[in-house]
């Protein structure tokens, strides 16, 4: 007689859910440990032929335009923008792309943390284009780098006179000049086209001083924004008017001074000639007012940023940029300019413009010399011809994106007068 036998029971594990979910938050834990040294720079390395834990930095390699190949030491490496985990040291980081100049820099990794390469690539070959086909002269750029006044004297005397080019805007302007709201004066009433330019510290306003082939110099105050069809003449109180726009400049000024640390102050007012202030307000190009050695204000001084080509002892005469945020001095040229202003010169009237200024970004500085046009990185590295053709004097202006150069020239053409081109950037 078969006999059943007794079911066997099920063997339970109490603690098997325990189990998996402690595993699972040890996984989570460790994926993020892991996440978080890979983001600080430590990589997993086998050189030694035995597992090693790295200590790396972060090389954040990026350019504009984008899409350029990134070489470190002569290899190539990656492409921008992109990073590059490299073991801490000094290395030579060069950008190329086809079409472009190439740009280098050497720069200094540290561990666990990001060292920023940044290349602004100019054009081998960049686009010139004519945006106007009249005779442009005395061109003088507003305070804000946003609006070029010019006067045009090749055409009739209605057509003729002062004009105000609105760099800001996105459209080009119609030429021939036909537009009034170009246009802020003409010929009908004193000879506007032969006037001496100066704007005023808001941009708001024009000085327009004519030298009397037909009367006593004469001086009128022009509403820079629309035609003045009766235009003020200030001859009479120009020295007050004068002075209160200077008076205007030198608040501004003061209000940039206060605003320091008093020992940045003691600098700029002891030891600099200050050329310009940059754009966004945070850096100085200035000329060296003495042999001295520049104190370090910021300590201990700030992580991330590249000493390599930093100065600190200045010589007299020299063009440095001074950064007050980063407390970092560097160097552009050994010796001034031949043809730079005086310290007392307005940077808004025509016959105080600097072979040497500020570009849009702040970062840049755009140096004419030697019938070149150059751009330079405030460090002083990366000295770049983008032009090198025939213009007109000192007459170089940035557009206010930084997209393209405005210059005077006729290409050589003695036949024709010269006029507005761009020189394009991208």
């Amino acid at each position: 007689m078969d006999t059943q036998q007794p079911a066997q029971p099920k063997m339970k594990f109490p603690h098997r859910h325990l189990i998996s979910a402690l595993l699972t938050l040890a996984f989570i834990i460790l994926g993020t440990v892991a996440v978080i040294l890979y983001g600080m720079g430590y990589r997993l390395g086998f050189n030694t032929g035995t597992p090693k834990i790295a200590h790396t930095g972060i090389l954040n390699a990026s350019s504009s335009p984008r899409g350029a190949l990134v070489y470190v030491d002569g290899h190539p490496t990656s492409a921008t923008n992109n990073t590059v985990n490299l073991a801490p040291g000094k290395y030579t980081i060069s950008m190329s792309k086809e079409g472009y100049q190439n740009w280098q820099k050497d720069v200094v990794i540290k561990e666990q943390l990001v060292t920023n390469a940044d290349a602004l690539l100019i054009p081998s070959a960049p686009t010139l284009q004519s945006i106007s086909t009249v005779g442009i002269n005395s061109p003088v750029l507003d305070p804000s780098g946003s609006k070029l006044a010019f006067t045009v004297a090749s055409q009739s005397a209605k057509t003729n006179g002062i004009y105000v080019l609105d760099m800001s805007s996105h459209v080009f302007p119609v030429f021939p000049i036909q537009s009034s709201s170009t246009q802020i004066v003409d010929d009908t009433l004193d000879s506007f086209s032969q006037a001496k330019l100066t704007w005023s510290p808001d941009g708001q306003q024009l000085l327009a001083s004519i030298s009397g082939q037909l009367h006593s110099p004469t001086t009128y105050l022009l509403n820079a924004q629309g035609m003045n069809d009766a235009p003020t003449d200030v001859t009479a109180t120009l020295p007050t008017l004068e002075n209160d726009w200077s008076n205007q400049k030198a608040d501004k000024d003061r209000l940039r001074l206060q605003s320091l640390q008093a020992k940045v102050r003691t600098l700029l007012e002891k030891d600099f000639n200050v050329i310009a202030w940059s754009p966004d307000d945070t850096k100085v190009l200035y000329q060296a007012a003495q042999d001295t050695t520049l104190p370090v204000i910021i300590q201990p001084r700030r992580i991330g940023n590249n000493m390599l080509y930093e100065v600190r002892t200045i010589k007299k005469g020299g063009i440095y940029v001074y950064n007050i945020t980063e407390d970092v001095n560097t160097k552009i040229l050994d010796t001034s300019p031949a043809s730079l202003p005086s310290a007392s010169c307005a940077i808004t009237n025509a016959d105080c413009i600097s072979p040497i200024s500020w570009f849009p970004d702040s970062e840049h500085l755009l140096y004419v010399h030697d019938h070149k046009i150059n751009l330079v990185e405030t460090d002083g590295s990366n000295m770049t011809t983008v032009y090198a053709g025939p213009f007109r004097g000192q007459y170089v202006y940035p557009w206010p994106d930084g997209t393209k150069l405005v210059i005077v020239t006729n290409l050589d053409n003695t036949n024709i007068p010269p006029t507005f081109y761009t020189i394009s950037l991208q």
